[in-house]
């Protein structure tokens, strides 16, 4: 099996929880080492790698994919280098700070001809994959509205500096708003009209910590809300069709299971608790339906794998640079929106 050498841009949180423990497991990947400016900590759970001092020491080194883990400010002009040096890249999201950048990272890999993927891996949540096959079943009938939620209740302020900074980067955004956007794009494709919202709710913060983003499609709307004052969840996905109605509760377990170290497996890894399972209620055949959904197995592996096999067969990555500008228009839509208190037509 071919190996994809691959290094990290940072061994924080998403390095350590998000990316290692797949690129360790996934037989296609090596991991190669990180790039570490103060604490040297990757070397503590993987003694066999590298830790760079920099950016280019990365570059110069016989790699081949580099996951762009930093802060989000830094995405366009690390990206673009990694690009330039005909390294194949995966972004985090947000996957740039303005649409304008996305679009000349994803022009920028065609030119190099090398794969460039943005790490939306919500999309292999237990919840979300529940909530799609409900959709291909047809058991709602046509979709007349829909709503998520990414919510939390946190009044203080993030210890990360680069969180609560007023930047180009920061806010919630574009730090809980693209798993958001990029969900209801990926199983509704893009609106014709963006209506948002942007409030800032807790004490002190100079960046965005409320969203209320509504989609506008021919016959259905999507609303998308994040906030970090809800005490008491609501369903984070309520589908609403001529038929029935599907409501799911947000439940997969997959980062607090890699927060505690727990390592990925192909078997039982993202299965959920059976109390997180969603609601059906339907009619078919002239018959109401009314019960609990089995909720599907998570797996971000399938992203890691989707990634390998872009690079190793040529097929297109499982979440491509242009999904990411997509997402990047309905952000600045939503700014530009919420600014002017109108919906923005795309």
């Amino acid at each position: 099996m071919q190996k994809i050498k691959t290094a990290l841009l940072s061994y924080g949180m998403s390095g350590k929880v998000f990316h290692a423990p797949f690129v360790e497991f996934h037989q296609g990947f090596e991991l190669i080492g990180s790039w570490e400016r103060s604490k040297k900590l990757i070397q503590q759970d993987y003694p066999e790698v590298k830790s760079y001092p920099t950016l280019e020491a990365i570059l110069e080194d016989d790699i081949d994919l580099v996951i762009v883990n930093t802060p989000v400010g830094t995405h366009f002009e690390y990206a673009k280098k990694v690009l330039l040096a005909g390294k194949h890249a995966i972004v985090e999201k947000a996957f740039t700070t303005t649409v304008a950048e996305a679009q000349e990272l994803a022009t920028l890999a065609i030119e190099k001809g090398v794969k460039l993927a943005v790490f939306q891996n919500r999309r292999w949540d237990s919840d979300l994959k529940t909530v799609r096959q409900v959709l291909l079943d047809g058991s709602l009938g046509e979709i007349v509205e829909a709503e998520f939620h990414f919510d939390r209740y946190n009044p203080n302020l993030s210890p990360k500096q680069h969180k609560e900074t007023a930047n180009s980067g920061a806010g919630i955004l574009k730090d809980l708003g693209p798993h958001l956007i990029d969900q209801a794009l990926y199983l509704f494709g893009l609106p014709t009209t963006v209506l948002g919202d942007i409030r800032t709710t807790r004490e002190n913060s100079l960046v965005d910590d409320w969203i209320d983003i509504t989609l506008y499609y021919d016959n259905f709307r999507v609303r998308l809300k994040a906030s970090f004052f809800v005490r008491e969840a609501v369903p984070a996905y309520q589908i609403h069709g001529k038929k029935g109605s599907f409501l799911k509760p947000r439940g997969d377990v997959q980062e607090d299971d890699l927060k505690i170290g727990k390592k990925p497996n192909v078997g039982t890894w993202g299965t959920e608790s059976i109390d997180k399972e969603g609601m059906l209620r339907t009619e078919m055949d002239g018959k109401i339906i009314h019960g609990k959904i089995p909720t599907l197995q998570g797996n971000y592996y399938s992203f890691f794998d989707g990634v390998y096999n872009s690079i190793v067969n040529n097929t297109i990555e499982p979440v491509t640079a242009q999904d990411g500008v997509h997402v990047m228009q309905i952000i600045e839509a939503t700014i530009q929106s919420s600014a002017q208190k109108k919906g923005i037509d795309l």
